[in-house]
């Protein structure tokens, strides 16, 4: 028995009183000091010491064993997968589990005893008593239900469980051409309706989206009692994404300091913004960095799709009156047409995958580079009404390929360009019918390579922005015949993509007139026209070469800048890119600096380096275009 001084006391001085009682009667041989890991608190800072008591356990390796045959026969998939050898281990090693807690609030352990301490497990009050089968008075366990044990019967009690059927007792019929996988009561049916109850037509369902670090609490649990109560599994795969950390890779803590209050982003970037940056970041097996830069820059990104909207309905572009795709004539239009196409591919196909950050990556370089940068500024001032009736499809199709990672924006921007008679979130995911026209993609594939290199070369060079230039285009050398044809000496298509995606061209890479070297031969870009030019040959001096697709170009630049001014400019900005990228190499190549540095600093250090190479290389490779 425990002597009565001793009750009520705390631990620690109980301790050293029972020492005392020990001396007094003695016997106490001695007392030693020893070392020992002590756990304490996160929060309370206490010592955390077990405490033996009674709990109640459930003995679950028969229903791990339905889980590991489920998974083995591939009724149960695991994504990535990596993780199914954690998943088995786990599973083929499991122990009995303690499903008791000393909790305030929760489902009570369903166990009454009575006065002489026997007990009676059921489902209810009434059961107990028909096993104990007199009036004695019962008195139920005071403890709940583990939180996990209760939420593992989250995929059929949310949907109506047990009183869709009859009990607890029932499995899945012929619904929807799916087996029944236990021969007893199918699941209910409105039959005056026809309708499938909740519980039918949403168990199982398709995919669990879920944390790693609840494999086992949750997803495992959920897995044996769906197996056990309904006897199928309540999913078919188990998509198991990476955990949130800080922009350094922590574990977020609050007694760190390095927590994210995801509200407090979404006043600053919006909802949208965060939702994107999750799935553009969401990569198979990784852990997310949560830089707020990213979210920043997806911001910006609304920002980009809001303005091209506003421009659109500047040129009369509204809701689309199609749902399949417009037919066109126009290169530019029968290619962006088939860009949709690739991008909902790729889209599908990494849905299918279960590659989020893919789908992300996906939508937002076609809304932006494709889309944005590119279709919207290819056809400023030539907005007919074959180009509105595509441009009108093309942002429709942007907007329900997004809706999934922006649903506020899109549904805003959705009923914005017209009236709509329903809203985004029911409108039919996009299954264009129309092949890609690979001539068009093709021919705008060259002439962005050709814009890209012109303004390239105009920003490295200092050309002011307004400054018009000519364009020269050379022959190749064994074809440098004045008495040929123009298409006889350069290829025909060339040709052909000056002349149909002149305008485009000359608006975009601020150049007026093109000339074949060497032939007198010349058209204006914006009119098609051709020129009639005397020269046979010209001084290509201070003209800088540029190489598309097989095709040599010369962009005359002699009367636009200063060519010794520009090229001594060029060799000082090289020399510094040169010295700061080779200082910085030394650094990285000194073992004292990566030994002795913080890994964030040698990653900074390595960074810059790559940054600076590729600086000197970018400005040595304008400077050798100078000649």
């Amino acid at each position: 028995l425990v002597p009565e001084e001793l009750l009520g006391r705390e631990r620690f001085d109980a301790r050293r009183r029972v020492v005392e009682l020990l001396e007094a009667e003695g016997a106490l041989v001695k007392v030693e000091d020893r070392i020992i890991a002590t756990p304490f608190g996160d929060r309370s800072n206490v010592v955390i010491e077990p405490w033996l008591t009674d709990q109640w356990y459930v003995d679950v390796k028969p229903l791990a064993e339905q889980v590991v045959e489920k998974t083995r026969s591939g009724e149960i998939r695991i994504v990535p997968e990596s993780w199914a050898k954690t998943w088995f281990h786990w599973l083929e090693n499991i122990q009995p589990w303690c499903v008791s807690r000393q909790l305030w609030w929760g489902h009570r352990i369903p166990a009454w005893y009575d006065e002489s301490g026997n007990v009676f497990v059921a489902e209810n009050e009434a059961e107990a008593r028909a096993q104990a089968g007199d009036d004695r008075v019962l008195r139920q366990d005071e403890d709940v239900l583990d939180t996990w044990f209760s939420s593992a019967l989250w995929p059929f009690a949310t949907l109506g469980w047990p009183e869709a059927g009859d009990g607890s007792s029932f499995a899945l019929s012929e619904v929807e051409g799916r087996p029944a996988k236990r021969a007893s009561t199918s699941l209910s049916t409105n039959e005056s309706e026809g309708a499938l109850s909740d519980l039918a037509r949403h168990y199982p369902n398709s995919v669990l989206i879920s944390g790693f670090d609840i494999l086992f609490f949750w997803d495992a649990r959920m897995a044996m009692q769906g197996l056990e109560f309904l006897g199928e599994v309540p999913w078919r795969t188990l998509y198991l994404h990476g955990l949130v950390r800080d922009a350094n890779g922590q574990k977020m803590s609050k007694s760190k300091g390095n927590t994210v209050d995801p509200l407090g982003l979404i006043d600053r970037y919006g909802a949208d913004a965060l939702r994107f940056t999750l799935a553009a970041m969401e990569s198979q097996g990784r852990d997310i960095k949560l830089d707020e830069k990213r979210v920043e820059g997806y911001r910006n990104f609304a920002t980009k799709l809001w303005n091209a909207a506003r421009f659109l309905q500047m040129n009369g572009v509204g809701a689309s009156a199609a749902i399949e795709a417009p037919a066109a004539s126009l290169p530019i239009n029968r290619w962006i047409i088939g860009e949709v196409v690739e991008t909902l591919n790729k889209l599908n196909q990494a849905f299918d995958d279960l590659r989020f950050d893919g789908m992300a990556d996906a939508i937002y370089h076609f809304t932006w580079g494709t889309f944005c940068d590119w279709y919207v500024e290819l056809v400023k001032g030539a907005f007919d009404e074959e180009t509105r009736a595509v441009a009108s499809w093309v942002f429709d199709q942007i907007l329900v390929m997004l809706h999934p990672f922006m649903p506020f924006l899109t549904e805003e921007l959705w009923h914005a360009m017209g009236k709509r008679p329903y809203d985004l979130i029911v409108a039919r995911w996009p299954e264009p019918k129309v092949p890609i026209d690979n001539e068009a993609k093709a021919d705008l594939v060259w002439l962005i390579e050709l814009v890209t290199q012109i303004r390239s070369v105009r920003t490295e060079m200092n050309v002011p922005p307004s400054a018009k230039t000519e364009l020269w285009l050379e022959a190749p050398r064994e074809l440098q015949k004045p008495s040929l044809e123009v298409a006889t000496i350069v290829p025909e298509t060339t040709i052909r993509r000056l002349r149909e995606l002149g305008t485009p061209l000359a608006r975009l890479a601020r150049c007026t007139i093109v000339q074949v070297l060497r032939t007198g031969q010349a058209f204006h870009l914006e009119t098609g026209t051709t020129l009639d030019r005397t020269l046979h040959s010209v001084d290509v001096n201070g003209a800088v070469s540029l190489i598309v697709q097989g095709d040599s170009y010369l962009l005359p630049l002699k009367d636009v800048i200063d060519l010794g001014a520009e090229r001594a400019r060029l060799e000082k900005a090289v020399a510094a890119a040169e010295k700061e990228r080779d200082a910085l190499g030394a650094r990285l190549a000194n073992p004292a600096f990566a030994e002795r540095a913080k890994p964030e600093a040698v990653a900074k250090a390595r960074a810059d380096h790559e940054v600076r190479a590729a600086e000197a290389e970018r400005l040595r490779a304008a400077l050798a275009r100078l000649g």
